[in-house]
């Protein structure tokens, strides 16, 4: 059985506005498009965290955005703003914040993974021989992390250049030095470009995300667009 009132995860998002959000997929995309997109990254997301049975909250940016969100999602989820002056201090802020609440094992992953399965969540929280768990993604960042509370390192965020491609190796200098045990999950691909989003579709056609929201407006807008070459 999951012992869901000592495990928990932590999705990080932002409400979407034009030019706030997939900036990159917005250089060959137009804004209400990128827009609608991550509103569908969004609800497979979360519609995936609810058949998991795992408790999940909703860390929400900017931090001012509370109403917006509840407008948006409705108010049937637990949500939190993101507090930092940077992504590093407003990630290190929502474990401690976790913890602090009797959290025993939290994770963490970001919005741009609307594919993501619930047996890679599964295998992040069965980690527990181990002091961590990362996910890298291909970009050579990485799509989620994950601590027990009594594991838990505040430094792993500090001291990273946010949004290269150093942080996946970065991250992992920092594990080395303190002599942490990491479980590296499955490799995933977030998805930031024109070539990550054709990505996602082509590998998608038949799996069980074939019935997304999300490949149900690719097919419906972007099917050409994403065909070329």
């Amino acid at each position: 059985m999951i012992l869901t009132d000592k495990q928990c995860l932590l999705v990080f998002l932002k409400f979407p506005e034009r030019g706030k959000v997939k900036s990159r997929l917005a250089r060959n995309l137009d804004e209400d498009t990128v827009v609608s997109l991550y509103r569908y990254f969004v609800y497979d997301l979360l519609e995936t965290l609810e058949k998991s049975s795992y408790c999940f909250r909703i860390c929400f940016y900017p931090p001012d955005a509370g109403k917006k969100i509840s407008d948006w999602l409705g108010k049937k989820y637990s949500c939190t703003p993101q507090k930092g002056k940077d992504l590093g201090e407003r990630m290190k802020n929502a474990f401690q914040e976790a913890f602090a609440e009797g959290f025993s094992k939290v994770l963490l992953i970001g919005s741009d993974i609307p594919d993501l399965t619930v047996a890679i969540i599964h295998k992040a929280f069965e980690s527990d021989n181990y002091d961590a768990v990362l996910g890298p993604s291909l970009d050579a960042g990485y799509y989620m992390i994950g601590f027990k509370k009594n594991t838990f390192l505040p430094e792993i965020f500090e001291g990273i250049e946010w949004g290269t491609e150093k942080v996946f190796a970065s991250t992992m200098d920092i594990f080395r030095k303190n002599n942490y045990t990491v479980h590296i999950l499955p490799a995933w691909q977030d998805i930031d470009t024109l070539d990550d989003l054709r990505a996602l579709f082509e590998r998608n056609r038949d799996t069980h995300f074939r019935n997304s929201q999300t490949m149900a407006f690719l097919n419906d807008n972007l099917k050409k667009t994403l065909r070329k070459k």
